[in-house]
């Protein structure tokens, strides 16, 4: 992956490149979103000139255009992997909710495509001083299909170039204890053996960048633990 320069650099002023990681139900959509409107609630900032891209709906509805961009929206923005908003997105919703077979090596690249077909967008926003909070990023494309006994290698080298995170909140829990969430079984990898292999690939994939969080705690421990850890790296201004 890439490295921007760090969000605390003079010369760029870039907003954070925060990602949640983690096994389906462990609660990474909903911290994620708690995130986002602690840092809107917290700060706002001055208007932003048009950044002139678009990469599908999730693009057009997170920013609408530049021009009429609330302030809230140029503080953190919201965004989640799989895009199923797109063509590729609609081909990977299809498969995940088990309308459509497809050989696995076909998702695992339309997986990784999904996240290429936002990467021009990902980085102008970040540039622009906006934080970019994303809901599952090429770690999960990794473990998921490695789990499925893709080589690692392999499913690694399709995302050799995208933008690498300032910080990855891995929610780690225990499959047996995801299972009794709500929710839980209604798509393809929503299956207890298959969350435990991949939950085993995910903690191998973890560096120095990671922060991993017993996903048991309360909603209101784990939001705080998140944004305490988010200050203490300067990853809110």
């Amino acid at each position: 992956m890439v490295q921007l320069n760090p969000p605390t650099d003079a010369s760029t002023r870039r907003g954070a490149f925060i990602v949640f990681e983690g096994c389906d139900r462990a609660g990474k959509s909903t911290q994620a979103a708690k995130l986002v409107e602690y840092l809107q609630k917290r700060h706002k900032q001055p208007s932003l000139k048009s950044l002139g891209v678009g990469v599908g709906e999730t693009f057009t509805n997170n920013l609408k255009e530049s021009e009429t961009m609330t302030d809230k929206a140029k503080v953190a923005q919201l965004w989640k992997f799989p895009d199923r908003t797109t063509h590729i997105g609609k081909m990977i919703d299809g498969y995940l909710k088990n309308t459509k077979d497809l050989d696995d090596h076909v998702v695992h690249l339309l997986f990784s495509a999904n996240r290429w077909e936002c990467m021009t967008a990902i980085k102008n926003i970040l540039l622009s001083g906006t934080t970019l909070v994303v809901d599952r990023y090429a770690y999960s494309g990794v473990a998921f299909s490695a789990a499925k006994d893709l080589d690692i290698n392999w499913c690694k080298s399709s995302d050799i170039g995208l933008l690498t995170p300032d910080i990855v909140f891995f929610m780690d829990l225990e499959p047996e204890e995801a299972v009794k969430r709500g929710g839980y079984g209604k798509e393809r990898y929503e299956k207890l053996e298959f969350q435990k292999k991949a939950r085993k690939i995910f903690l191998d994939l973890k560096d120095s960048s990671w922060k991993v969080l017993d996903a048991r705690q309360t909603i209101p421990e784990l939001h705080q633990q998140i944004f305490e850890t988010a200050e203490e790296n300067n990853l809110i201004i």
